[in-house]
Protein backbone atom coordinates (compact mmCIF):
# COMPACT_ATOMS: atom_id res chain seq x y z
CA UNK A 1 0.00 0.00 0.00
CA UNK A 2 1.36 3.61 -0.37
CA UNK A 3 0.44 4.39 2.97
CA UNK A 4 3.46 4.42 5.52
CA UNK A 5 3.68 4.48 8.99
CA UNK A 6 0.61 4.87 11.02
CA UNK A 7 -1.58 5.91 8.42
CA UNK A 8 -1.05 1.69 7.51
CA UNK A 9 -4.18 -0.07 9.58
CA UNK A 10 -4.53 -2.97 7.83
CA UNK A 11 -2.05 -5.61 9.76
CA UNK A 12 -2.37 -9.10 7.84
CA UNK A 13 -3.33 -10.43 4.51
CA UNK A 14 -5.17 -13.80 5.20
CA UNK A 15 -6.31 -14.73 1.76
CA UNK A 16 -5.86 -13.32 -1.59
CA UNK A 17 -7.64 -14.23 -4.78
CA UNK A 18 -8.24 -13.39 -8.26
CA UNK A 19 -11.27 -11.24 -7.61
CA UNK A 20 -10.55 -10.80 -3.91
CA UNK A 21 -8.76 -10.01 -0.21
CA UNK A 22 -9.74 -11.43 3.16
CA UNK A 23 -7.61 -9.27 5.56
CA UNK A 24 -7.27 -9.01 9.53
CA UNK A 25 -6.60 -5.70 11.59
CA UNK A 26 -6.33 -4.39 15.17
CA UNK A 27 -8.37 -1.59 16.13
CA UNK A 28 -5.02 0.82 17.33
CA UNK A 29 -5.07 3.41 19.68
CA UNK A 30 -1.89 5.69 18.53
CA UNK A 31 -4.27 8.62 18.18
CA UNK A 32 -4.60 8.81 14.57
CA UNK A 33 -8.52 7.85 15.07
CA UNK A 34 -8.85 6.84 18.45
CA UNK A 35 -10.39 8.77 20.95
CA UNK A 36 -9.67 9.77 24.39
CA UNK A 37 -11.97 6.98 25.35
CA UNK A 38 -9.84 4.47 23.61
CA UNK A 39 -12.25 4.17 20.87
CA UNK A 40 -12.43 4.58 17.21
CA UNK A 41 -15.57 6.01 15.55
CA UNK A 42 -17.38 3.45 13.29
CA UNK A 43 -17.29 5.64 10.38
CA UNK A 44 -13.17 4.40 9.95
CA UNK A 45 -14.32 1.00 8.91
CA UNK A 46 -14.78 2.79 5.58
CA UNK A 47 -11.04 3.08 5.72
CA UNK A 48 -10.15 -0.28 6.71
CA UNK A 49 -12.06 -1.49 3.85
CA UNK A 50 -10.55 0.52 1.28
CA UNK A 51 -7.30 -0.31 2.47
CA UNK A 52 -8.45 -3.95 2.30
CA UNK A 53 -9.01 -2.82 -1.35
CA UNK A 54 -5.45 -1.06 -1.36
CA UNK A 55 -4.00 -4.45 -0.04
CA UNK A 56 -5.73 -6.78 -3.12
CA UNK A 57 -4.88 -3.69 -5.70
CA UNK A 58 -1.03 -4.34 -4.67
CA UNK A 59 -1.12 -7.97 -4.69
CA UNK A 60 -2.48 -7.95 -8.09
CA UNK A 61 0.18 -5.50 -9.28
CA UNK A 62 2.72 -7.50 -8.00
CA UNK A 63 1.38 -10.91 -9.15
CA UNK A 64 1.63 -9.04 -13.26
CA UNK A 65 4.96 -7.80 -12.58
CA UNK A 66 3.86 -3.79 -12.00
CA UNK A 67 4.77 -1.18 -9.21
CA UNK A 68 2.28 -0.55 -6.87
CA UNK A 69 0.36 2.66 -7.62
CA UNK A 70 -2.20 4.59 -6.23
CA UNK A 71 -5.99 4.19 -6.01
CA UNK A 72 -8.77 6.47 -5.29
CA UNK A 73 -11.65 6.11 -3.04
CA UNK A 74 -14.69 7.99 -4.37
CA UNK A 75 -17.08 7.00 -1.72
CA UNK A 76 -19.99 4.68 -1.13
CA UNK A 77 -23.84 5.03 -1.13
CA UNK A 78 -24.45 3.47 2.05
CA UNK A 79 -22.02 2.23 4.58
CA UNK A 80 -24.04 -0.19 7.83
CA UNK A 81 -22.38 -0.81 11.26
CA UNK A 82 -23.90 -2.74 13.69
CA UNK A 83 -21.72 -0.39 16.40
CA UNK A 84 -21.40 3.43 16.80
CA UNK A 85 -17.53 2.71 17.58
CA UNK A 86 -14.79 0.42 17.84
CA UNK A 87 -13.04 -0.40 21.23
CA UNK A 88 -9.29 -0.32 20.58
CA UNK A 89 -7.66 -3.43 20.69
CA UNK A 90 -10.59 -5.71 19.25
CA UNK A 91 -9.44 -7.62 16.30
CA UNK A 92 -11.44 -7.02 12.86
CA UNK A 93 -11.76 -8.85 9.77
CA UNK A 94 -11.99 -7.30 6.32
CA UNK A 95 -13.36 -8.99 3.04
CA UNK A 96 -13.18 -7.09 -0.03
CA UNK A 97 -14.58 -8.69 -3.22
CA UNK A 98 -14.31 -7.24 -6.93
CA UNK A 99 -18.19 -7.11 -7.83
CA UNK A 100 -18.13 -4.52 -11.10
CA UNK A 101 -14.56 -3.51 -13.17
CA UNK A 102 -15.40 -0.67 -15.96
CA UNK A 103 -13.20 0.01 -18.37
CA UNK A 104 -12.87 3.44 -17.23
CA UNK A 105 -11.14 2.23 -14.72
CA UNK A 106 -14.03 2.80 -12.27
CA UNK A 107 -14.14 -0.50 -10.02
CA UNK A 108 -16.92 -1.38 -7.13
CA UNK A 109 -15.80 -3.76 -4.40
CA UNK A 110 -18.26 -5.59 -1.78
CA UNK A 111 -16.88 -5.10 1.62
CA UNK A 112 -17.55 -6.72 5.10
CA UNK A 113 -16.08 -6.09 7.72
CA UNK A 114 -16.55 -8.59 10.98
CA UNK A 115 -15.44 -8.43 14.44
CA UNK A 116 -16.60 -9.79 18.38
CA UNK A 117 -20.29 -8.61 17.53
CA UNK A 118 -19.53 -6.07 14.67
CA UNK A 119 -20.72 -6.45 11.60
CA UNK A 120 -20.46 -3.55 8.84
CA UNK A 121 -20.75 -3.60 4.90
CA UNK A 122 -20.47 -1.69 2.09
CA UNK A 123 -20.10 -1.17 -1.39
CA UNK A 124 -16.84 0.89 -2.67
CA UNK A 125 -16.98 3.21 -5.26
CA UNK A 126 -13.41 3.48 -6.49
CA UNK A 127 -11.19 4.97 -9.84
CA UNK A 128 -7.86 2.69 -10.10
CA UNK A 129 -6.41 4.18 -13.10
CA UNK A 130 -3.37 2.00 -14.71
CA UNK A 131 -0.90 4.84 -14.13
CA UNK A 132 -1.95 7.50 -11.47
CA UNK A 133 0.77 9.87 -12.44
CA UNK A 134 -0.52 10.11 -15.83
CA UNK A 135 -3.88 10.22 -14.66
CA UNK A 136 -3.11 13.38 -12.36
CA UNK A 137 -1.03 15.17 -14.93
CA UNK A 138 -3.85 14.96 -17.18
CA UNK A 139 -6.53 16.24 -14.56
CA UNK A 140 -3.02 19.20 -13.76
CA UNK A 141 -2.43 18.31 -10.52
Amino acid sequence: MPQSQRMVLVDKVVEAGEAHIVVELSVRDDGLFSGPDHTVPAWVGLEYMAQAVAAFSGYQRKRRGQEIDLGFLLGTRYYECSAGQFICGTRLTVRAEKIIEAANDMVVFDCHLQGDQIQATAKLNLLMPQDSKKFLAGKGI
